[in-house]
């Protein structure tokens, strides 16, 4: 009875869920374009990273070379977003990686991928608001900074910021209003400041190449350290603080790595357009160019502002929390800083819808699967929109945004984005080599509108051919040399166990070249021999999974370069999640501990696949076309 109980939980937490992408109904409004999806990409991404975090990196971590920051940040959510456009094209559903998680690698990874999103958009949409205050703030003369902190200061550094900023949950507030309005208008306002955005961060770009000087890139180590940052008229803090070794690296590549870490939360946002599946209007083609898009367009922006501030402006000089003003007021074109401040504010404001825009889409699909509470997955029947979810958690990014400061926020927003993009990707590698299955779980979405009856029969025919009359045996001439030219149940074992393999090897190569650094650097033989095993064994791995036939099914949008591409978005996950510190990593193990005291003392009992379980495989299979958008 014991090994039956262990068995039967297994069975519970890794149920996969079971998605019939032929049916066309939604209780969400179908009424977004490719445009939209772009817009709303660009939007939500060209935010605080750009206007306020650049300055910051630049400063205290990589210097001028931030631009290779940004350049590693990108790489990251590049190979993220293909992995997120396959599976945009496969499942056109609401809830973005959480559903890809169900869907692929079953029902505790798919809870753990969308815990961390709720994170990611809930931090994501408190960070941006504090960004905004303060950028306001500093428009007006810091008047709001000077009084909360002189009448409602808070006395616990490292915990809480040292001032509730107020101003910055009114405007949660007010946006979470209009998102409860309906999708089309939320579309509307942020395509306007998404254009407003654009433009001033193109008179950025050509200013800063106009009145910066390469100089600024060349800076001596001897002035760089001799100078004490005493200047009022820059807001720089009065104290000697060193500032490396001068150059265009003054901190060295652990430098451009650790601000890298950083310059990745600059690149998050483009996934929520993976969870608009249910509100576009045709999302097999449009989620795959919306995200490649946005990604494209983001990483132009963010390059060319970063290169702009550094020459402008010696990068120990830049202002931390207001950076481009700063810049302008430095090179004497102080009027600029006004149109600035305009361009900052409307790339706030959609990086905010943005970040908001997500967060209740996720909290409602996993709510209508049963994971989170039912009330959750309510939508209003006159707007079609999730707004107790929408409502709830407005509150509680305004709370968060109440309480504590950006680079904390930012920090631990990292970490749960990174995560679930490693998920994915992995989710994209187990995917692409399984046999067809019958009920759906696997197979989903087509190019076709309209489902074709020789597809359907040829469908049936692999069916049959995956499960042979004779088992096949596993040696290692088949798992090198497979002979079947279509993916079977041994070799999508092979690739499952393959992955967990490479994701364990992935991890030991992390955690030596990041915690073993110093080892690493004199050349300590254990830590280079372990290195080199470890890698030996990555390509070993890799190659199996190579060798295994793939799946033949008809998308939209494939991920290229298989398995290198995915197994490489998950080492640069992981790789930038090791870079962050110790207590990002303790306040991500206490919010894991709260969704898993959700997950096993409500989700598991009420899950929507639960209900599934006791009918055999045929008689899901049969059901599908009523039940299986539940």
């Amino acid at each position: 009875m014991g090994c039956k109980g262990l068995v039967s939980v297994g069975q519970q937490l890794f149920r996969r869920k079971v998605v019939d992408c032929t049916r066309e109904d939604s209780r969400l409004s179908r009424c977004l374009n490719t445009f939209d999806l772009v817009a709303l990409g660009v939007g939500s991404t060209l935010g605080a990273g750009v206007y306020v975090l650049a300055g910051a990196v630049a400063r205290e971590n990589a210097g001028p070379a931030i631009v290779i920051s940004f350049l590693i940040a990108a790489l990251a959510s590049v190979l993220a977003g293909l992995c997120y456009s396959e599976f945009g094209a496969r499942v056109p559903k609401t809830g973005s990686a959480y559903l890809y998680s169900y869907v692929t690698v079953g029902e505790l990874w798919a809870f753990i991928t969308g815990w961390n999103l709720i994170l990611s958009y809930v931090i994501g949409t408190s960070s941006v608001a504090r960004a905004w205050s303060a950028t306001f703030d500093e428009l007006i003369g810091k008047h709001l900074e000077t009084f909360f902190h002189k009448h409602m200061s808070m006395d616990a550094p490292g915990v809480l910021a040292k001032y509730p900023d107020i101003f910055s949950v009114f405007i949660i507030l007010i946006l979470t209003g209009l998102l409860t309005f309906g999708v089309k208008e939320s579309s509307m306002v942020n395509k306007v400041f998404t254009c407003i955005n654009v433009l001033v961060l193109g008179f950025v770009m050509v200013s800063g190449f106009v009145k910066g000087s390469v100089k600024n890139w060349q800076l001596p180590g001897d002035s760089v350290n001799n100078t004490t940052n005493t200047s009022h008229e820059y807001n720089v803090t009065q104290e000697e603080i060193p500032h490396g070794a001068g150059g265009f690296m003054p901190y060295g590549f652990s430098g451009v790595l650790s601000g890298a870490a950083t310059c990745f939360y600059a690149f998050v946002g483009f996934d929520c357009i993976a969870t608009t599946g249910e509100e576009v209007k045709n999302p097999q083609k449009a989620i795959p160019i919306g995200i490649v898009a946005s990604l494209l367009i983001c990483f132009v922006a963010y390059f060319g502002v970063s290169a702009a501030l550094t020459l402008m402006m010696p990068y120990y000089l830049l202002d931390p929390n207001s950076p481009l003003p700063n810049a302008f007021k430095y090179v004497k074109w102080e009027g600029a800083k006004y149109a600035v401040a305009v361009g900052s504010l409307c790339a706030l404001s959609t990086s905010l819808l943005g970040s908001m825009f997500p967060m209740p889409r996720v909290i409602y699909a996993m709510a209508e699967d049963g994971l989170l509470f039912k009330c959750l997955a309510r939508v209003n029947e006159r707007t079609k929109t999730p707004m107790i979810a929408t409502i709830i958690s407005g509150a509680v990014a305004a709370v968060m945004a109440f309480l504590f400061d950006l680079k904390d926020l930012v920090d631990l927003m990292s970490i749960g984005t990174l995560l679930a993009y490693s998920l994915v990707a992995a989710c994209v590698l187990v995917l692409r080599y399984q046999p067809e299955q019958p009920n759906l779980a696997y197979q989903m979405a087509s190019t076709t509108d309209e489902p074709d009856n020789n597809e359907s029969v040829s469908t049936s025919e692999s069916q049959a051919g995956f499960l042979p009359e004779e088992e096949e045996k596993c040696s290692l001439k088949v798992i090198l040399f497979p002979q079947n030219s279509d993916p079977s149940k041994l070799s999508g074992f092979i690739v499952n166990v393959s992955s967990c393999v490479i994701g364990f090897l992935i991890v030991t190569i992390c955690s030596l070249a990041v915690l073993g650094k110093d080892a690493l650097m004199k050349g300590t033989t254990w830590a280079i021999s372990l290195l080199v095993i470890d890698l030996l064994l990555c390509f070993v791995v890799t190659v199996v999974i190579w060798r295994q036939p793939e799946s033949k099914t008809k998308l939209s949008f494939k991920v290229p370069f298989l398995p290198v591409l995915p197994i490489l978005s998950i080492f640069v996950n992981i790789y930038l999640m090791m870079q962050l510190d110790i207590g990002t990593w303790i306040r991500f193990a206490i919010w894991m501990f709260l969704g898993f005291v959700i997950y096993f003392s409500y989700g598991i009992w009420h899950s929507e696949e639960a209900s599934y379980s006791a009918p055999t495989d045929a008689e899901r299979s049969t059901d599908n076309n009523t039940d299986s958008c539940k």
